[in-house]
């Protein structure tokens, strides 16, 4: 195999060709040829060494073999057909068309028996070969940039057999770069904050799209344009740093440093490119506060409420954040402490705020000092600044006119109960606290004007009716005092205590109904009593029970004092019975403990009574009421008032009825008379002895007439049986229900026109067991048919037998 290199114009004039023939050795890197041909032919073989051509060398190239491989494939190593690899370079934006380079095989003998093809990343469209002569042509401008480089497959075909006469092998076309690129900056923009006084700022990086193996393509360095003197820039690093010492944030917080960066190591005829860094620079505590001003004065007015903002004040500082808090502090010189100050946190400002009641009158300006504190100290920075400043404040009180002031915020007194009327109380005193000092007028405001009054020019208060302790132990008045020339008010509460005196009488704490037990033992206390007092002494109460002193000592009771408020009363003898007495009365002295001492007597009214077990007493076992009601006898006694007022009214309506009965009769009998005298009465004389009196007109008597209701003996009973429901346990025995029986039977004896008196006297009165029995004249008809003896018995019964014989004989009218 033989490869043939064209001669280039420019190199060595030499019409044979160079012919590497079999066998023949070379080094790895020994340069073949200067001044070759603008394209290599590409020889055939089957190792995988490269021949390249760069610029004007002709340079052997490993593909991945070491030195001792590469040793064996040129020294003594027979190279039969095959490819000779080869890398073709060339240039970026290179003109078009134009040969880059040639495929030549061994088997061409140049009578065009084989046919040279080409595949792979570009072929056909970028790279083309031509059939015949194998030269590899180039159609269209390469950008690195887009593709470094494109793997492509020649292969030499014989026509006449369509076979491949050597294998297929691949070789490499590299597009070499030039300076087409200008650099650019990468992770725009570009910003920094950091703290004043800080030495490094940022780095910034820029990037070149050229090959940077080739040449000083993509050799960067980097330079500043704006920025100078307070930063500086790293040339090959691109290092933003401060060359300003001690750069202030107070004096510029912000900064715009412009940076440029060349290619090809800033030679000229390279690509440029710039960029902006945004420096910030962040605060630190290196300034302390500081007042404008070295008096401030305000004014506020006496009668400003505690708590009113008098002003503010500020003391600037020139960092910011956290690094400008500050405290405020008050220095009273005077030790008043009548103002004090807080910090606005909004603003920073001190505010002076009234902590005391002002009074113009007493004191009319403070001089105070005040003090600013950074709260946050940074001690780098000590040396230059202390981080406090201080300065006076001048307050002014402005006067207003003030109501009365009184001298004390409220008055309390003391006062007997019994003490007379016109005694003295107390004095209230006031003022005016203006300049001025107008005079001051007192007066009572509620309606205790009543009890009290107060002299309207000195403001004493005395007695206008007497006090109670037991009705109000407390005494509340409202005392105003009002200025005489501008009319202002002001008000003041007197407390008055009302003392207790020893004016009431000790009582027992409730009504005690005491009562013996049947049996009881000599010596028991059957009642423990105790006192109270409407009085309060000081001391507290103390009572004494006592009996009352008497020649004759109580036989039954007596008092024992249990030295505590209680007595408790005992027997003094066993033997009672509720046989004997109903009731015992043992009177009882009980005394206080006041000044004078006084005493009250209560006497108890004691009952025997005939107790259950453990001494318990129902209502029945008691054998009398005592003196004192209770509820039971009071309903007992309400329920006979009522039974009364029945009972009478029934009475009353009994008798109205019987007058209204009475009045009837009377009227019939004037009726009855008038008829009578016309009839006459005949019978014959037969067996009847005055025959000569038979024919005899005898005027027919009147009959006479009855109530139309009367009483029969069952019906009497039965309404006494009824009265005596109605009355409730008044029976006959009873003077109400005697005096009612006599009232009624004088009523009847006074009434003509009634029955015989002893059909109801004795049916009513006698009762049903009556040994008169019945004496009505119709039952004795048998024994006397022509009532002989009815002369002798009054005209009541000569009636009776006028009409009793009227049956025996024929009537004639």
């Amino acid at each position: 195999m033989v490869s043939v290199l064209k001669r280039s114009t420019n190199g060595p004039q030499s019409s044979d060709p160079i012919i590497w023939k079999k066998g023949e050795r070379v080094t790895g890197s020994k340069q073949i040829m200067s001044g070759c041909s603008v394209f290599p032919v590409i020889m055939m073989s089957f190792m995988p060494v490269v021949w390249a051509v760069m610029g004007s060398e002709l340079r052997l190239s490993r593909q991945g073999m070491s030195d001792s491989q590469l040793t064996k494939v040129i020294h003594g190593f027979r190279v039969k057909r095959g490819w000779i690899w080869n890398q073709l370079s060339v240039e970026e934006e290179d003109p078009t068309p134009k040969i880059i380079g040639q495929l030549k095989s061994t088997y061409d003998t140049g009578d065009f028996a084989i046919r040279y093809s080409l595949s792979g990343e570009g072929a056909g469209e970028i790279f083309n070969i031509d059939e015949f002569s194998g030269e590899i042509h180039i159609h269209k401008s390469l950008d690195r940039e887009k593709k470094a480089f494109y793997v492509l497959h020649g292969e030499a075909i014989d026509r006449r057999t369509g076979h491949a006469v050597e294998p297929e092998s691949e070789f490499i076309i590299k597009v070499q770069d030039i300076n087409d690129n200008a650099p650019q900056f990468i992770n725009e923009p570009y910003t920094s904050s950091i703290p004043e006084m800080s030495p490094m700022v940022v780095q910034v990086t820029a990037i070149d799209a050229d090959d940077p193996m080739f040449g000083n393509n993509a050799k960067l360095i980097y330079s500043i344009l704006q920025g100078e003197p307070y930063f500086s820039v790293e040339p090959k690093t691109g290092i933003i740093v401060t060359s300003w010492p001690n750069i202030d944030r107070e004096a510029s917080e912000k900064y715009l440093v412009v940076i440029q960066v060349k290619d090809m190591l800033g030679i000229t005829g390279g690509f440029s490119a710039t960029t902006t860094v945004t420096v910030t620079l962040t605060d630190v505590n290196d300034n302390g506060p500081t007042f404008q001003h070295n008096l401030y004065t305000f004014a506020i007015v006496e009668s400003a409420p505690v708590g009113t903002t008098v002003g503010r004040v500020m003391a600037e500082d020139a960092d910011v954040g956290v690094n400008a808090k500050m405290n405020y502090t008050l220095d009273d010189l005077e030790e008043s402490a009548t103002f004090r100050v807080q910090t606005d946190p909004a603003t920073q400002e001190g505010i002076v705020i009234l902590s005391k009641p002002l009074d113009y009158e007493s004191k009319r300006r403070f001089v105070i000092a005040i003090e600013a504190i950074n709260s946050f100290v940074d001690t780098r920075f000590l040396s230059i600044n202390e981080f406090r400043d201080r300065t006076m404040l001048k307050i002014l009180v402005m006067d207003v006119d003030e109501p009365p002031v009184f001298s004390a915020p409220f008055y309390e007194w003391k006062v007997l109960e019994n003490a007379p009327v016109g005694t003295l109380v107390g004095t209230v005193y006031a003022r005016d606290a203006d300049a001025a000092n107008n005079p001051i007028r007192f007066s009572i405001y509620n309606e205790m004007k009543n009890v009290f009054r107060i002299d309207i020019n000195n403001g004493t208060v005395s007695l206008v009716k007497p006090l109670d302790r037991e009705t109000a132990a407390w005494q509340n008045l409202t005392v105003i005092a009002k200025e005489m020339s501008k009319n202002q008010l002001s008000s003041v509460s007197v407390v008055i205590k009302v003392l207790d005196v020893n004016d009431n009488i000790p009582t027992l704490s409730r009504a005690y109904q005491p009562y013996v037990c049947e049996g009881i033992q000599a010596g028991e206390v059957i009642q423990v009593i105790s006192a109270v007092d409407a009085d309060d002494p000081a001391e507290g109460h103390h009572f004494y029970f006592s009996m009352v002193p008497d020649k004759n000592i109580n036989p039954n009771f007596t008092i024992r004092d249990n030295q505590d408020n209680t007595a408790g009363i005992l027997t003094r003898r066993s033997t009672f019975t509720h046989r004997d007495w109903i009731l015992y009365h043992l009177p009882v002295i009980i005394t206080d403990n006041g000044s004078p001492p006084l005493s009250s007597t209560t006497t108890f009214t004691i009952s025997v009574c005939v107790c259950q077990s453990r001494g318990h007493c129902p209502s029945s076992g008691m054998e009398a009421l005592a003196l004192s009601v209770g509820m039971q006898a009071l309903l007992g006694l309400s329920i006979c008032l009522i039974t009364v007022i029945v009972l009478a009214l029934l009475l009353v309506a009994v008798w109205r009825h019987r007058t209204v009965q009475q009045q009837n009769l009377a009227i019939q009998e004037l009726d009855t008379e008038e008829y009578s005298e016309k009839i006459v009465y005949h019978s014959e004389s037969e067996g009847i002895p005055d025959a000569a009196n038979s024919n005899q007109l005898v005027p027919l008597r009147p009959h006479p007439h009855r109530h139309k209701h009367t009483f029969c003996r069952e019906e009497v009973v039965a309404s006494v049986r009824m009265s005596l429901c109605h009355s409730h346990l008044i029976g006959p025995e009873d003077e109400v229900f005697h005096q009612f029986m006599i009232d009624r039977l004088a009523e009847a004896d006074q009434d003509p026109c009634v029955p015989p008196f002893d059909c109801l006297h004795t049916y009513a009165y006698e009762g049903s067991g009556s040994l008169a029995a019945s004496l009505s004249s119709l039952e004795s008809s048998n024994f006397d048919p022509y009532f002989d003896r009815s002369n002798d018995t009054g005209p009541g019964f000569l009636r009776l037998s006028r009409w009793q014989g009227a049956n025996d004989y024929e009537s004639s009218f």
